[in-house]
């Protein structure tokens, strides 16, 4: 697998993290949650799941900087 692509798709899984923590925190804030409509257990649960979500994207990307680091140190 090109290392490029593997960037690529931790990319990609931060930035749904970061959509999902932003439309959670939407629904959280929503008027209906104000009025007490609407349950924030939901939004609160799937908040959990995308802050998950970017952390280990993030360590993806931490560990492909790592190996290329390495690489480029076993070159010199």
């Amino acid at each position: 697998m090109k290392i490029s692509s593997v960037f690529s798709n931790a990319l990609q899984g931060i930035r749904r993290g970061m959509e999902g923590l932003d439309r959670n925190s939407a629904r959280i804030a929503s008027a209906a949650q104000m009025r007490g409509e609407d349950s924030p257990l939901q939004p609160l649960v799937e908040s959990k799941v995308n802050r998950l979500q970017v952390e280990a994207s993030g360590k993806v990307m931490r560990t492909i900087d790592e190996a290329v680091g390495s690489l480029f140190d076993d070159k010199a």
